[in-house]
């Protein structure tokens, strides 16, 4: 009755069971992998998001595939913001990222047909991946007084049905940026033998250090397409705003655009409330992202004193930017789940390496969206 491409093993892993018995049992958790802004004690500008929605224009229907026009160009407001100068007509709107990948896959693949993605990465890619009948093959990032994509191993992935290499700009959960010289060499390769790019570009505004970092909508040798949206952008996942712009050769990318116009009519265009709010919420990601960051920051240095106070095993691998902190020989383990199954029972829950598809054991990741007395007396319990 069902398609193969759904086939996937729905039972519980032990460590989900486990935490479904700790949570039924009532038992306090830390939850230390939290990704969910709305639940990490931001304060928004509820004033202004809330008004935004309540634009009358949005009481007539007026389907656009692309998104509407005075949507779109906000979103080109906040790359000109950025320094980066973005048409209207290249770019289309979306309720998610995910919706993104998945139009963008649809455009690019045939089924069977794959795409190069990062491992370590996020793990919904591969679900992405199995809905639109897409092989992901992996190409690896490695760590050496920071992280690097193996341009090497990426070439050799590479085969006749290739159709894109993912990259994502920070990387989740290692929190690397491509390099300047890695988006070349990218847009060398990929403009040669023919792919398109993929570049996920979320986390892109969260960099550590403050210094702002360039954007892939400025690709001009190979088809990109740059993806992001306000979930992370400004804290809203429940709005269900994204985009795709496209970049990259002239009649290439016009050709993109018309097929991706057609793929979007046929699902019909997003409501149209987000979209008449879509500035409104997009002038409130700076203060937004101002509480993150700090956040971020406080729970990075507590991580590392409590580290180098001996209090817990290994080392902190290098961020950059995002939400995340990697921690490798900290789960010193055979068995990952084990390891935080323990955890569980210690009142808090933090993720195994092998969930972001880690090659090697003893990776530990934690969420750095954590309040910070939570994250302090978490570490405590984690040892």
């Amino acid at each position: 009755m069902f398609a193969k491409r759904t086939h996937w093993n729905l039972a519980l892993n032990p460590l989900a069971e486990a935490l479904a018995k700790h949570r039924a049992a009532g038992k306090p958790l830390i939850d230390l992998t939290v990704s969910n802004p709305t639940e990490c004690g931001f304060t928004y500008d509820s004033e202004t998001i809330l008004n935004a929605l309540r634009n009358p224009a949005a009481l007539r229907y007026e389907p656009d595939p692309k998104g509407l026009v005075v949507a779109r160009e906000e979103v080109a407001q906040y790359y000109a913001e950025r320094g980066d100068r973005v048409g209207v007509d290249d770019m289309l709107l979306t309720t998610s990222t995910s919706e993104a990948y998945s139009w963008v896959f649809r455009l690019l693949c045939d089924a069977g047909d794959e795409v190069l993605v990062p491992a370590p990465s996020y793990p919904l890619l591969g679900f992405l991946a199995d809905i639109q009948d897409v092989t992901l093959v992996r190409y690896p990032l490695f760590h050496d007084h920071g992280w690097h994509i193996d341009m090497h191993e990426l070439e050799r992935g590479i085969t006749p049905r290739t159709r894109a290499v993912v990259v994502v700009h920070p990387n989740n959960p290692t929190g690397n940026y491509c390099k300047p010289s890695e988006m070349d060499r990218l847009g060398e390769i990929c403009g040669r033998r023919g792919l398109a790019i993929v570049a996920d570009e979320v986390f892109l505004d969260y960099a550590l250090d403050g210094v702002r970092r360039p954007s892939f909508v400025g690709s001009a040798e190979a088809l990109t397409f740059t993806m992001s949206g306000v979930s992370k952008i400004c804290g809203l996942p429940q709005m269900k705003v994204a985009w795709v712009v496209a970049s990259g050769p002239a009649a290439a990318r016009k050709e993109a655009m018309e097929r991706l116009e057609v793929i979007a009519d046929t699902y019909l265009s997003m409501n149209a409330p987000v979209q008449w709010g879509l500035g409104a919420m997009l002038g409130t990601r700076h203060g937004f992202q101002g509480q993150l960051m700090q956040r971020v920051r406080g729970n990075l240095a507590e991580l590392d004193r409590h580290l180098a106070a001996g209090q817990g095993a290994g080392k902190r691998l290098d961020t950059e930017g995002g939400w995340y902190a990697v921690l490798q020989g900290f789960a010193g383990s055979e068995d990952p789940d084990a390891e935080v199954g323990r955890m569980l029972e210690r009142g808090v829950l933090a993720h195994p390496g092998h969930f972001y598809d880690f090659r090697s054991d003893g990776h530990m990741v934690l969420s750095l969206l954590a309040r910070e007395a939570d994250l302090a007396l978490g570490l405590g319990k984690l040892g």
